[in-house]
Order: C-alpha cells, then sequence, then structure tokens
C-alpha cells in the first residue's frame, strides 16, 4: 500500500548511477547559474561588487528556501505526495525558460538596485534555482529511506564536487568560449535535462515510506546554524574584499567559492581530511595573516600577495566551520533537519554582509568581524577541552576583536563626514593642507583648505594629466563637457564661462559629498549638470549630447566597472561624440593595466590612443596618474605631443573586451604600482 512499502534490499547500480547523476547535475547547474546570471545583469547595476554579493545573498536564501522545503516535505508527505509536488514545480519551472532577463529590468536612474537585483532575479531564475536547491538534501533523504542502511552523506560530497566542477569550468572553458546570452540558452537545455532525471529518481523511490525522525537537541542545531553562518561570513566578506580593489569580475567571484566549496568536500567525502589539530594551527595563521593584511594596507598591495593571503585566510576558516559540521552530522533519519540548519547559517552569514553591514555600518568591516566570529566558535568549542585550549582560543579572539577596533579606529582618523551604500564606503578626510574623497583605501579627489588654492586642480587632474592637457587643448571655444564619475568634482577647476560640464554619477552619496564638503561644483564658471545614474545606461537612454571631450572616471577603489571599457560601451560614446572630439580614459590602477584594452577598443573603431603619464607631486597634491587619449583629431594630439610625452600603449590584450568577453589576466599587474 501507498506509504507501507519499504525496501530492505540495496538499491541497484542503475539507481545509484541515476540518483548520482541528478545530485551531481543538479550542484553542477546551481553553481554554473551564478556567475552566468550575475555576469548578464551587472552592466545594468554600475558593474559593482555589489552586485555579486547581492546575488551571493539572494543565493543563499533561496538555499534555505530549498531546504526548508525539503525538510517540509519529508515529513509532511507520502512518497507518492512529494512526488507529485516536486514533478508539478519542474513542469512550472520548465514553462519559465529560458534564463534571459530582459531589458526592463534595467536600472531606471538613481533608485536603489537591491530591490530591483532581487526581484529580477526571483523572477527569473528563481523557481529552477528552487529546485536545484533542493535537490541534495530531498534526493538523499530518499534514498535514505527508501532503502535503509544506505549511507547518503558522501552524496552531498558528490554534490559539492559537482559545484566546484562549475566553478572551474566556468571560468576557464565557459566564459572564455561561449558568449553570456548563450551560456543561459545552454544552461536552460541542462536544466530541462535534469529535470527528466529528477523527476526519474521521485518515481524509482515514490513508494518510500515516511519515518518520523527522532529530535536532536537544540543545542546542536544552534552550532550548526552558527558554524556554517561562520564559514558564510567569511565567503562574502573575503569576495567583497577582493572585488572592491581589484575588479567585479567572474574570476574574483569564483575564486572564493571554489575554496567554500572545497572545504565542504573534503570535509564530508571521508573523515581522514579534517584533523582538529591541524585544522587549529591553520585557522591560528590564516586568521592572523588576514587580520594583518586588513590592519596594514601595504602588506597586501600586490595582487600576488593579496589572493593567497586571503584565499588562505578563507580556506583555514572554512575548513574549521565545515570540519566541525562533519563531525557532529546526525544519523540519516535527521539529514533534512542538518541540511536546513547548515542553509539557515548561510543564509543568515550571506544576509549580515550582503544587507545588514552596509545599513549599520559606515566603513567595511565585514571580514574582521567575521574573523572574530569564527575565532569566538573555536573558544567556545574547544572552552571544555583544556585549559591550554581555552587560552589559545581565547587570545586568539582577543587579538581578533583588537584588529577590528584598530580597523575602526584608523578608518575614522581625521574623517569630516564618512557613509556607505551599496556602491561602497565613502570618506572624507581632512589634514593640514586638504580635504580629500576617499573611496575605500583610494583617493577620488582632493581640494586645498586654504581658499587661495581651492580652485587648483589635484590628485590625478593636474595641468599635465591627461583630463589636465585634453580640457585645455581641445579648442578655444566654449567646451561641451561630459564626465562619468563626480568624484570631489575635481575636474570643474577648467571650466570656464560658456562652458557646459555634464556629469554622470550612479551613486547619490558622491554627489552630496562633493555639493557638501567640496566647492569645485560651485566655484566654477561653467555650468553644471548632474545626471544620476549608470553613466552608460543613461547615456544609452539620452539623445546624442554632442560632447567635445567626454572623461571615463568612474572607479570604484581600485576596482573597475568592466561594462564601461567594452566595445559596445565605446560604440555609444562615440554616438554622443562630435566629430573630432576626445574620449579620455582613466586607466591608473594598482592592479590592472588597462591601457591595452583601450587601445584596442580605438583600433577597433579606427581611432587613435596615446597614453598620458604625469608625475607625482606632493607638493601640489598630485598623483601619478595615466590616461588614455582616443581620438581622429590629428591637430589635437599634435597639440598634446608638443606639451606632453604621448606614446601608444603596448599591446597585451588578444581580443577586444565586449559585453561577453573580458579577460582579467590579460592585463593583471602581479606587482601592483605605487
Amino acid at each position: 500500500m501507498e506509504g507501507q512499502t519499504i525496501y530492505m534490499r540495496k538499491p541497484g547500480p542503475a539507481v545509484l548511477f541515476l540518483f548520482g547523476c541528478a545530485i551531481f547535475l543538479g550542484a553542477f547547474l546551481l553553481f554554473a547559474v551564478q556567475p552566468i546570471i550575475a555576469k548578464l545583469i551587472l552592466p545594468w547595476f554600475g558593474g559593482t561588487a555589489g552586485v555579486w554579493i547581492t546575488c551571493l545573498m539572494f543565493f543563499q536564501v533561496m538555499l534555505l528556501a530549498g531546504y526548508a522545503y525539503s525538510f517540509a516535505i519529508a515529513r509532511r508527505l507520502s512518497g507518492r505526495a512529494q512526488f507529485r509536488l516536486h514533478a508539478a514545480l519542474f513542469g512550472a519551472a520548465l514553462l519559465m525558460l529560458p534564463i534571459v532577463p530582459g531589458a526592463r529590468w534595467k536600472s531606471a536612474g538613481a533608485d536603489a538596485p537591491e530591490p530591483r537585483i532581487l526581484a529580477l532575479l526571483t523572477v527569473v531564475v528563481g523557481l529552477p534555482y528552487f529546485l536545484l536547491s533542493t535537490t541534495s538534501p530531498l534526493l538523499q533523504s530518499w534514498m535514505a529511506r527508501s532503502w535503509p542502511g544506505v549511507r547518503p552523506y558522501r552524496l552531498f560530497a558528490l554534490s559539492n564536487a559537482g559545484a566546484l566542477l562549475a566553478l572551474a569550468a566556468y571560468p576557464a572553458l565557459i566564459e572564455p568560449r561561449i558568449p553570456t546570452r548563450g551560456q543561459a540558452i545552454g544552461w536552460s537545455l541542462a536544466f530541462a535535462v535534469f529535470a527528466a532525471i529528477a523527476i526519474g529518481c521521485g518515481w524509482m523511490s515514490r513508494g518510500q515510506q515516511r519515518a518520523a525522525a527522532a529530535k536532536s537537541a537544540s543545542a546542536d542545531k544552534v552550532m550548526w546554524a552558527a558554524l556554517s553562518a561562520g564559514g558564510s561570513m567569511l565567503l562574502l566578506a573575503t569576495t567583497n574584499q577582493l572585488t572592491e580593489n581589484i575588479a567585479a569580475v567572474p574570476f574574483l567571484w569564483i575564486l572564493p567559492l571554489a575554496i567554500y566549496l572545497i572545504t565542504f568536500v573534503l570535509c564530508f567525502e571521508s573523515t581522514r581530511w579534517y584533523r582538529r589539530g591541524v585544522a587549529a594551527r591553520l585557522l591560528v595563521m590564516g586568521l592572523g595573516a588576514v587580520a594583518y593584511s586588513i590592519y596594514d594596507i601595504q602588506f597586501s598591495d600586490a595582487v600576488i600577495v593579496a589572493l593567497p593571503v586571503f584565499s588562505f585566510g578563507l580556506f583555514a576558516g572554512c575548513m574549521f566551520c565545515h570540519g566541525e559540521l562533519s563531525l557532529s552530522k546526525p544519523p540519516e533519519e535527521e539529514l533534512t533537519t542538518f541540511y536546513l540548519m547548515i542553509a539557515l547559517g548561510g543564509a543568515i552569514g550571506a544576509v549580515f554582509v550582503g544587507l545588514i553591514a552596509p545599513a549599520l555600518f559606515s566603513g567595511v568591516y565585514e571580514l574582521p568581524i567575521a574573523l572574530l566570529c569564527v575565532a569566538a566558535l573555536a573558544l567556545k568549542l574547544n572552552w571544555r577541552k583544556g585549559w591550554s585550549q581555552a587560552l589559545l582560543w581565547g587570545v586568539v579572539a582577543t587579538a581578533m576583536a583588537m584588529a577590528v577596533a584598530a580597523q575602526v579606529r584608523s578608518y575614522h582618523e581625521h574623517v569630516v563626514r564618512a557613509s556607505r551604500n551599496f556602491y561602497g564606503a565613502l570618506r572624507v578626510v581632512d589634514d593640514a593642507k586638504v580635504r580629500t574623497l576617499y573611496h575605500g583605501t583610494v583617493k577620488h579627489g582632493a581640494q586645498f583648505l586654504d581658499p587661495r588654492k581651492r580652485r587648483l586642480p589635484t590628485t590625478y587632474y593636474g595641468f599635465q594629466s591627461g583630463a589636465g592637457l585634453a580640457l585645455r587643448l581641445c579648442g578655444e571655444s566654449a567646451k561641451n563637457v561630459g564626465a562619468i564619475g563626480l568624484g570631489a568634482g575635481t575636474l570643474a577647476v577648467y571650466g570656464r564661462a560658456g562652458d557646459r560640464f555634464h556629469f554622470y554619477e550612479i551613486n547619490p552619496a558622491v554627489l552630496d559629498i562633493a555639493s557638501s564638503e567640496f566647492s569645485f561644483l560651485r566655484d566654477t564658471p561653467a555650468r553644471v549638470d548632474v545626471a544620476l545614474g549608470d553613466g552608460r545606461l543613461t547615456m544609452e537612454r539620452e539623445s546624442p549630447q554632442q560632447f567635445d571631450i567626454l572623461l571615463l572616471d568612474a572607479f570604484s577603489g581600485d576596482a573597475i566597472p568592466v561594462h564601461l571599457l567594452t566595445g559596445e560601451a565605446f560604440a555609444i560614446y562615440l554616438r554622443n561624440m562630435k566629430a573630432g572630439g576626445v574620449i579620455v580614459v582613466h586607466v591608473s590602477n594598482q592592479y590592472l593595466n588597462l591601457a591595452p584594452v583601450i587601445e584596442r577598443v580605438a583600433e577597433h573603431f579606427g581611432e587613435s590612443a596615446v597614453l598620458i603619464h604625469s608625475d607625482k607631486d606632493a607638493d601640489h597634491e598630485l598623483s601619478e596618474a595615466f590616461w588614455m587619449l582616443m581620438t581622429r583629431n590629428r591637430e589635437f594630439l599634435s597639440r598634446v605631443e608638443k606639451t606632453a610625452s604621448a606614446v601608444p600603449a603596448a599591446r597585451q590584450t588578444a581580443r577586444m573586451w565586449t559585453d561577453d568577453y573580458n579577460n582579467l589576466f590579460d592585463v593583471i599587474r602581479w606587482i601592483p604600482l605605487r
């Protein structure tokens, strides 16, 4: 009878193969879709690190929803009812394919991006992702109850192996070879195959007996969630640290996520990989190295240092959290409860980093806080294992707390104003001579406090910089100037009566600070307009602006909005230029050599491109700067060449960057500029 049949025999090879295929393919698709959908929507929301962090938060919450669904139906429905419900949901999900979002989801201007991103993800990929997230716990539950005695936890390691393969394949095989839209369509076809396999698994186990699960102690459940939250916080905080200061690109999304999954694979595949003594030593070293890197930013200036240090810290922290989870896993009867608590903890960690921290803190403190939380968990688990262990982890937790306090104290030293939102953390800092705007750790403008000097250009915008030369030498008549990126508004010092400066700024907080804390916009005799919203998308919607000069200076920290440097983006810019106009691109960057990217774009459009380098001058508050000038105006270029040293950029990129293709490794600087 329905709900009464118990299969006492072991599952045959065909059953094991089918279940294994479903779990492996489901995990592969679950993690392959994350970079695919994030890259599709990245240009629509400013190309910032916040897009990926918001996506990660969504995926963690949807994972929780999928695990909660698995938990509920495994306890409340018979095998046949579970099969019917799950098959119906798959039918609905197939009707939503392909997962290609429409242009109506593009950001409409200065509205808060998070709600729109979350709504887009829910509508476009929500149900398919939800069903994929149920695969591992639900199929393991079906197997455990249909064939008692089978140990399904190894299937969890298989699941994570599938996820890891997806993350490895994306930057190495998928992204360089398949256009992003093609990736989405290919994923949709693979999901249809997965749906057929998963429905087959449900059909084979539909007569399973529904067993009452034993109740685990509340303390166990809390610790399961806490350990999962610790790993999740480390994942998102480390990702945020890397993408905000280097670039919001799939490789830097995938690397931390791959490390996170590797620890799951190692800890759940077998007990031989996790040894508490070794893990404790790694954790102390990892937490210490990351804490030192955060405290002394110069230590981790080089990508060749930053990537290993932060990756090692993430590995050590996640190995501890997931190893302890593996050691505490319950009997198979509580499998769905265990996975539900893991998903709950992951969602808590993700929501803290993605939503709570940006609203709560004026600085980026979540990584040191994550380190402190993991150290506190280690202290809790070792509290009753002898005074030496308790003392060790007490010292480590105290050191982490001191690291958090030190970062907060140093971040707010001499700060006039600090704010943070989806687009990053801003500070206005005064010293004896100047007021400086920082985005993260990078200057985004400065102004002399002496009223006699406040109309002098500073930082990257001196008279001999590429921006200064373009604004001084491009024609004698009134100029129509566009600028993507406002900063402190320093470029307005070049404005004269009759000129028009039209700034595009995605971050409302930047406009507020430039208007209230600096006087560049108020002091200029030129007409100044500011359009809030992503510069590329706003310009795309506008009628042609007929700019004489267009300056691209929209970097956040040292991170680059890749979507502003693609061929499609430059086609939009050129549509808005006058004949003989000049596009000026700020390519100063510690980590990336962007000049060859611009040269290849210029070559594609039949334009000339020259690289202008200006030196640091501490007395005049000028930073070393690199600008690319792109134009067909030979008369202008000859004037520039008489005034400054202008040379073609060394070609390094094999292909022009497009919305479908961009390669970070072609332009990376392993040793940073100083």
